[in-house]
């Protein structure tokens, strides 16, 4: 049976692309909704025929009015998982109970370094060596959530906030597909410490899926 998935956005929504171009067997994008109208997203998905929705954040007299909105919109769409894709929204601890283990985020950093904004300019502040992004369950915790998967990469000498950015952007992709894919094949799991396991995965050095560093 497939599974509904929605996708929220906010802006040109990459990641939602990748994952639309994965056409994941047993996944249908029921729905992308943005809280903006100007989204650039959300031309994507009409023109391949998936239905879109604006739910204005500007248009509620509060966060908590806002949210309400939100899952009102989502819900008509019947998701069985519900994708943030850049959207950038913090959301309320009542609106992330709703959707407990089946709301997925994806962060431009290794958490749990790094939550929060501007990830690539604290990374080379920092002068880390290796950054990368992180796929994760969302709590009401901001950006400390179950890891599902990340990406690593090296931090490369003469890289500034745009060259390190467009090295995460390329693993993002790559992994919130798989993330996705991973859900609805109904192969994560959680254990006794809330951390995520995939079944069958293939082990790695972290304990499982964390991919090699790559340029």
């Amino acid at each position: 049976m497939q599974k509904n998935i929605v996708i929220l956005i906010s802006g040109r929504g990459s990641n939602m692309e990748a994952i639309v171009a994965a056409a994941i067997p047993g996944a249908r994008i029921a729905g992308v909704i943005s809280n903006r109208p100007d989204a650039a997203g959300l031309g994507f998905a009409a023109e391949r025929g998936i239905p879109t929705r604006v739910v204005d954040h500007k248009a509620y007299p509060s966060r908590e009015a806002f949210d309400a909105a939100l899952a009102e919109a989502i819900d008509a769409l019947a998701p069985d998982l519900v994708v943030l894709a850049g959207f950038m929204r913090v959301l309320t601890d009542a609106f992330v109970s709703r959707y407990t283990g089946r709301l997925l985020n994806i962060h431009p950093s290794l958490l749990p370094s790094f939550p929060g904004l501007h990830t690539h300019r604290r990374a080379l502040e920092t002068g880390v060596r290796v950054h990368g992004t992180t796929v994760h369950f969302v709590t009401p915790t901001l950006d400390c959530g179950p890891i599902v998967v990340q990406a690593v990469v090296p931090v490369l000498p003469g890289d500034d906030e745009a060259t390190l950015a467009a090295r995460v952007l390329v693993q993002e992709h790559r992994i919130y597909p798989q993330a996705v894919r991973w859900f609805v094949e109904g192969r994560l799991s959680f254990d006794a410490e809330e951390r995520v396991r995939v079944r069958d995965e293939l082990a790695g050095p972290t304990g499982w899926t964390v991919p090699p560093v790559e340029a």
